[in-house]
């Protein structure tokens, strides 16, 4: 038992019961006004009444009844709507206790659903993934996640693998008259599949982990670029200083703003320059450790500095990309209106760029969409996206255990020996729906929940 909506005063508030006695138990408290029972009720019906202890009217409240296994938990579950008032919700939870409800930890309905079998582990996750959402993009993946595509992909992937490998189990009970029961080139067919699924899952994590916490973003440049002021204008309010005074900023700023539906964290940095000046040194040390953590990187340049000399932009820039291959850098021209008439130069066009005024909030449309193309989700297309870290340890673990499985193929391994690697790949993908459980590993993921779900 626990209350299911958020503490406090409301409109109305709602108290939560599961389990074999929650009928019976609620029974004891409460009066229909039709004098009905509610055990002889339908399931998914709802009854006015009163909750009543010591022969005083607590609170006029609604009851809404779900018999087992039609409920979200696959028991008896009663949820009592009753007014939002503190009070009446201490009271109620009070007088359920004293008639024998215990207190719900943490996530325990949907630990009770997942042990019941309406839902898998990796489904169960989505629901706290789907309460803590706070952008149309996290939204989404939660309830993709929550309608099963991932699992059932990775549910029919491990019972392929699994179906082969019951046929290498076989074979070492004939091991004595050398039999054959499993297809040595269906099962290699079969393992490029799954490397394929895994590795297009894995490689989606860098995507999803990002949209699910927030797509950092880097603000870098000189000193007096406009940095702050670039902040600024995204966020549409004064968060930054601004000051002709170059070294201004000397530590990060960082705010959040959703754009697309996506939620990105812009970081504006201290301006990278050589200095004497301590304080300013540890702001460039901090902007170096920013770039690092970065998704996306905007590198604000100042084009009549840059018309006077180039050279040192152009080696800035294949610096960046050897030292980060991998990560998202937009070179940003800003100052528009003080050189209307700056083009971007051929030497930059290798380089994803945008000419702006942060000032005048010119281009800002442009900028803004060449950043969100690349957080973009189209469900249409039934693509998987794993946001969750335990799931992609899983995938990564699996995908090292396929691989040996298809070297030990090429290498001719005996049966027995392919068989370890095989169920310790099943063990991995098992792991992320809940095929494969223990109590610790449970303890872990719903101990995050709140209490009520």
């Amino acid at each position: 038992m626990a209350l299911s909506t958020a503490s406090g005063a409301g409109a109305i508030a709602v108290i939560r019961l599961s389990g074999s006695e929650a009928i019976g138990l609620t029974e004891s408290v409460f009066k229909a006004r039709s004098e009905k029972l509610l055990m002889n009720q339908k399931s998914h019906s709802i009854h006015l009444g009163d909750i009543i202890h010591q022969n005083t009217v607590i609170d006029e409240v609604l009851v809404s009844v779900f018999k087992n296994p039609h409920s979200y938990t696959g028991e008896d579950v009663i949820e009592i709507s009753c007014h939002g008032s503190p009070y009446i919700q201490q009271q109620i939870i009070k007088i359920l206790i004293e008639q024998g409800a215990q207190t719900a930890k943490p996530g325990e309905f949907t630990l009770r659903a997942f042990l019941n079998g309406k839902m898998d582990l990796s489904q169960a996750e989505a629901v706290a993934d789907l309460i803590a959402s706070e952008n149309e993009a996290s939204h989404q993946l939660a309830i993709q996640q929550m309608r099963g595509g991932f699992s059932s992909e990775i549910k029919n992937l491990r019972q392929e693998l699994l179906n082969f490998a019951s046929l290498i189990e076989l074979e070492l009970d004939f091991a004595e008259e050398d039999v054959a029961f499993a297809d040595r080139k269906q099962l290699e067919s079969l393992l490029l599949k799954i490397q394929t699924v895994l590795k297009n899952l894995i490689d989606s994590f860098a995507l999803g982990n990002v949209i699910k916490k927030g797509v950092p973003i880097a603000i870098i440049g000189p000193p007096n670029v406009g940095k702050s002021t670039l902040l600024n204008c995204l966020l549409n309010e004064d968060k930054a200083i601004v000051s002709d005074i170059a070294g201004t900023t000397r530590d990060s700023i960082e705010d959040e703003i959703t754009l697309e539906g996506v939620c990105f964290r812009f970081i504006d940095t201290a301006g990278i320059r050589e200095t004497e000046n301590i304080i300013e040194k540890i702001g460039i040390k901090k902007t170096r450790e920013k770039i690092e953590l970065a998704s996306f990187v905007f590198h604000l340049v100042d084009p009549t500095e840059f018309l006077k000399n180039q050279n040192p932009l152009t080696t800035e820039l294949r610096a960046f990309k050897n030292q980060y291959p991998n990560k998202k850098l937009l070179v940003v021209f800003n100052k528009k209106d003080q050189n209307h008439m700056f083009k971007i130069p051929e030497q930059i066009q290798g380089y994803q760029s945008v000419s702006i005024s942060a000032k005048m909030n010119s281009n800002i449309d442009v900028l803004i969409e060449l950043l969100t193309v690349h957080f973009k989700l189209n469900p249409t297309q039934g693509q998987s996206i794993v946001t969750n870290s335990r799931h992609y340890g899983s995938l990564y673990a699996a995908q090292k255990e396929v691989i040996a499985i298809q070297n030990g193929l090429s290498n001719g391994l005996s049966g027995d020996l392919l068989s370890i690697d095989l169920r310790q790949a099943l063990f991995h993908l098992g792991e992320i729906t809940g095929e494969v459980t223990n109590d610790e590993l449970l303890g872990n993921i719903f101990e995050n929940f709140c209490i009520g779900k």
